[in-house]
């Protein structure tokens, strides 16, 4: 494109000599990948929450807007503003209009995966989807005019096109467009490739993951366009099951099976062949076949987990079909009634024995993950995961489980008088109580019951030598952990009985020959004649005197009551009273006389 007047037409300023000096144009560089990925895992994205990202998006264009006074309109009326080469050039050219473009498709894409999270329980919202997605190609578009231009230099032009090819990737993959999905999806992975290789090596890392992140869409478009699978390309489609590429992968699978399943017709398990007949249980016996294989492939213990519980529920699905077809054909169900067990029930007997089978695998691998967060005192092991600790307690109530599995296989109908099964699956049975055992004796030496936990480490030991003594299942090789158990048990008892020998010393009675300390309340003085380490005398407060002393009964003085005053006679005092009253009126007389108040002296 042409280069605009960077002085927009304004006057170019000159110099003392007369001659216009031209400012050089104004070249940005625009990390797009990084600007993104730094927006997305810090809004939502992190934990799949494309709303809070939506809304982010929203909020930033605002704030650009309003920024760089570029609004479309004022509050009453929408005036559509889109930003332009006029922007980018000259003088006042700024960055940040860049972002407007770039944040509005980040927008719409958002909206996109939050409509095909969505989709699952609402099927029309895939139309909906699919236009966002058309609106986010529209704005990438306009990004890509946009970097074209001289006033981006090459990287920003480079990240551009891999963007706007990832963009109409993921547009024509919900389109199912096979074909133009792969070439959109493979154009970006080439173009992130050669930016990671021309990059230094601290930013490669970033390009690396993203060119990563296109190999199951890409490996699913070249199966669709390929028009069948073959062994090879069933496995890989079975490991997208766990990554949640598709959603109708079920439905796929099923389709590409099809064909493969017409000649599974009947099924050879410990010696005996029986006839499949339901055709949901062909198809589930073709995925189970095929699960070993995707699981050996698969190197996270998640995925593996995801694997096979949906291997579970499609077994759920095929033991109800042969069930369901006992009920509606009255032959079969006569059948079942017999004391013999009929091919019907045999086939009902295997499919629990995988359902059961399966499950067990998957309480493995719980236990394996359960390990990376468990740091076992007795080994040189150490935590190598991130999530919660683990205790011992929590790998017990594990094991425990995983008994009430193996439970469930020795009692699975039909299969009662197979004296070998019965031998390999209690012989299962010891060895995870083995393991049990450890697992409790540790929780006990957590609290400090050392007897309680020498019991269980002599149990957890002939539990174990017991099992490597057995027949054990081919499914299912416990030999190398079983010796590992053995080993480590051998030294953990004897620590335990140490403990155990320490912690009876120190509760004997002090009066013997025994000189360990004790904790007593006694003082100091009051125990002079009996010897005993008590460290609490070394102590800034040592408990050698009661400074108080306890208070003691003493007697009170006695009280006396007069009661003999009650039963005694006085004296008569009238005259006494009589003398006094005499004596009384002369003094009266005088004083009156004495000072005039007689009658006589008033006459």
């Amino acid at each position: 494109m042409v280069e605009e007047n960077p002085n927009n037409g304004e006057n170019p300023e000159k110099t003392d000599g007369g001659a216009a000096v031209v400012e050089p144009p104004k070249i940005f560089t625009v990390e797009i990948l990084h600007m993104i990925k730094d927006a997305q895992q810090q809004h939502g994205l992190r934990h799949g929450d494309y709303q809070r990202y939506r809304g982010y998006c929203t909020r930033r264009i605002r704030r650009l807007r309003k920024a760089l006074k570029y609004p479309q309109g004022d509050k009453r009326h929408f005036k559509r503003r889109d930003v332009t080469l006029t922007q980018l050039t000259g003088k006042k050219a700024d960055e940040r209009f860049i972002h407007i473009p770039l944040i509005s498709s980040e927008r719409a894409w958002a909206y996109a995966m939050q409509l095909k999270q969505e989709a699952n329980t609402e099927p029309r919202k895939r139309f909906h989807l699919i236009n966002k997605l058309r609106r986010a190609c529209f704005y990438a578009l306009q990004l890509q005019e946009l970097c074209n231009s001289e006033a981006f230099d090459a990287r920003t032009k480079l990240e551009c096109e891999a963007y706007v090819a990832w963009m109409h990737g993921t547009l024509h993959f919900e389109l199912q467009l096979w074909k133009s999905a792969g070439e959109h999806l493979k154009r970006a992975q080439v173009v992130y490739e050669n930016l990671a290789k021309a990059l230094p090596d601290d930013e490669q890392e970033l390009y690396r993951a993203k060119v990563n992140e296109f190999a199951p869409n890409l490996r699913y478009c070249a199966y669709n366009i390929s028009g069948g699978a073959s062994a090879g390309k069933i496995d890989e489609i079975l490991e997208l099951r766990a990554q949640g590429v598709l959603e109708n992968l079920d439905v796929l699978v099923s389709q590409t099976k099809t064909e493969s399943s017409e000649g599974l017709q009947t099924i050879d398990w410990r010696g005996r062949k029986v006839t499949v007949r339901p055709e949901k249980v062909r198809l589930f016996l073709l995925s189970a076949q095929e699960l070993d294989k995707s699981l050996a492939k698969t190197t996270k213990l998640d995925g593996k987990i995801e694997l096979i519980e949906r291997i579970l529920m499609d077994c759920k699905d095929a033991i109800q079909a042969v069930r369901d077809e006992i009920k509606q054909d009255p032959k079969l169900r006569s059948l079942t009634t017999g004391q013999t067990v009929s091919g019907v029930q045999y086939l009902l007997a295997y499919l629990s024995y995988i359902r059961h089978s399966r499950t067990l695998q998957r309480n493995l691998c719980l236990v394996d993950q359960a390990k990376l967060n468990f740091d076992d005192p007795n080994q040189k092991s150490q935590i190598v995961g991130d999530g919660k600790r683990v205790r011992s307690q929590d790998l017990a109530r594990l094991y425990e489980i995983i008994l009430q599995n193996v439970t469930e296989m020795q009692q699975i109908a039909g299969m009662e008088e197979d004296v070998q099964y019965q031998s390999e699956v209690a012989n299962l049975a010891i060895t995870f109580k083995a393991f049990r055992c450890y697992y409790i004796a540790l929780t006990l030496i957590d609290m400090k019951k050392w007897k309680e936990a020498v019991a269980l480490y002599e149990r957890a030991s002939n539990y174990a030598t017991e099992a490597l003594k057995g027949k054990s299942s081919l499914e299912f090789q416990m030999q190398a952990e079983l010796k590992q158990v053995v080993s480590t048990i051998d030294s953990c008892k004897f620590s335990a009985h140490a403990y155990s020998v320490l912690e009876d010393d120190t509760k004997e009675d002090a009066g013997g020959s025994s000189t360990k300390s004790q904790k007593t309340t006694k003082p100091l003085y009051e125990r002079l004649s009996e010897y005993k380490e008590d460290q609490p005398l070394h102590t800034k407060t040592p408990n050698v005197f009661k400074l108080t002393p306890d208070m003691e009964p003493i007697p009170c003085k006695p009280l006396f009551f007069d009661l003999a005053m009650n039963y005694m006679e006085l004296p008569s005092l009238e005259s006494k009273l009589e003398s006094s009253g005499k004596k009384g009126a002369s003094i009266t007389g005088f004083v009156k006389g004495f000072l005039g108040w007689g009658g006589g002296g008033n006459k």
